[in-house]
């Protein structure tokens, strides 16, 4: 990979173990392409067996956060190759990482950032921002799952809406819909998203969090009575681990809590038994 490879998304991690994905194609507002693809889902892997990061942010240098893929890639859309996953990594990787990710989203948002956006646990807007899925005005279809995800955040009939109409909203009415958790000032973006995560990162055991983000996500296609038997698997795999000791104990002794970092023996998904099994899992099928 060449160094302008690795600049397409920036990486860094702070004291508190929360790491920033930075989208960082500002001069062609943060398109995406298939570089910056292959960039950000590396970095994914590589945070999650990363000891020092506990929770992740992903936000977009300069004026956008990701308007969908690269204008200059349109032309292309014509050549079904583009479409073929072969050789690529699974859409489902943001999902199948451990670590909660905290989308910041400091501007337009659309069609594929859109899509990243919601793969996303929990996401933070500047005041202004736009939102579109845009696919309908491009002639395709609703790509890389959000036909999946969308329904599940929203509901089917705003859902529909927005793919249907591919119409743009912005930032206040992203809350309204449920889009977004939370508005704020563009200027205090990055620092109400950094204290969240920090908070997120001090105070909540790694184990856990690994565990409830897989629960969250296996659960949404679930009957009742199977995700009550995954949270029974989890919670004794829990009340045996480190985490849960020290959660108690920092509690009782009225302190900071001290968890240990997140172990890369772990796999929520074979404590669980459960697998994410969705539309994205079949895709991940033919991308791997």
């Amino acid at each position: 990979m060449s160094a302008e490879d690795d600049n397409t998304v920036l990486f860094d991690v702070d004291e508190n173990g929360v790491a920033t994905f930075t989208l960082n194609r500002p001069e062609r507002n943060n398109g995406w392409n298939p570089i910056m693809e292959r960039r950000y889902y590396d970095l994914l892997h590589e945070a999650d067996h990363d000891d020092r990061v506990r929770v992740g942010i992903v936000t977009g240098a300069g004026r956008s956060f990701c308007p969908g893929v690269d204008s200059g890639r349109l032309d292309q859309q014509a050549d079904a190759a583009r479409f073929d996953l072969t050789g690529r990594q699974s859409p489902s990787t943001p999902l199948s990482t451990r670590k909660p990710l905290i989308g910041a989203l400091n501007g337009a948002t659309a069609g594929m950032g859109l899509v990243q956006a919601l793969m996303c646990d929990v996401r933070i807007a500047a005041r202004g921002a736009k939102f579109t899925t845009a696919f309908a005005r491009r002639g395709l279809a609703a790509e890389y799952g959000i036909a999946y995800l969308l329904p599940r955040l929203v509901g089917q009939s705003k859902a529909l809406d927005l793919l249907l109409s591919a119409r743009v909203f912005d930032a206040d009415e992203a809350l309204e819909l449920g889009v977004v958790n939370r508005v704020v000032e563009p200027g205090e973006l990055m620092d109400a998203t950094r204290e969240y995560a920090t908070d997120m990162a001090r105070n909540c055991s790694p184990a856990a969090l690994a565990v409830i983000r897989h629960q969250v996500w296996t659960s949404i296609d679930q009957d009742f009575s199977t995700s009550l038997r995954d949270g029974y698997r989890s919670m004794g795999y829990l009340v045996e681990a480190p985490d849960f000791r020290e959660g108690v104990s920092s509690y009782l002794e009225k302190r900071a809590p001290h968890f240990p970092p997140l172990s890369k023996d772990l796999v929520p998904s074979a404590i669980t038994g459960t697998a994410i099994d969705s539309a994205f899992a079949i895709l991940g099928e033919r991308g791997e």
